[in-house]
């Protein structure tokens, strides 16, 4: 069982920056990040691979948020800058076991708990 510890959410206005971290209890996993606003199902942010020779982003966070990933930690990240209203949702972390990336949902195997993160206008 993979455990994984999301932090960096919070409150900040429009055009700010934030810094997701996401921390795993163990290596060798594509990562992603999802988010789910109230009323919306959980769409893809972001992914990653184990070397971070491969990743993915969705269309409406392209040029602005960055995933990387420090395999001496264990841990991915996801840098969010020129946030704007619409990105305000609680951002999960997920992890799967085959090395190639993906992203639907359903093909994670292990999920955090979510840290929220709300953008003001």
């Amino acid at each position: 069982q993979v455990q994984l510890v999301e932090s960096g959410g919070g409150l900040v206005q429009a055009g700010g920056s934030l810094r997701l971290s996401c921390a795993a209890s163990g290596r060798g996993f594509v990562m992603g990040w999802f988010r789910q606003a109230p009323g919306k199902e959980r769409e893809f942010v972001a992914t990653i691979n184990w070397n971070g020779g491969s990743v993915s982003y969705t269309d409406s966070v392209k040029g602005r948020f960055t995933i990387s990933r420090e395999n001496a930690k264990n841990t991915v990240y996801l840098q969010m800058n020129s946030l704007k209203p619409e990105d305000t949702a609680v951002y999960y972390c997920a992890a799967r076991s085959l090395d190639y990336i993906e992203v639907r949902p359903g093909e994670y195997d292990y999920w955090g708990q979510g840290t929220q993160v709300t953008v003001s206008s």
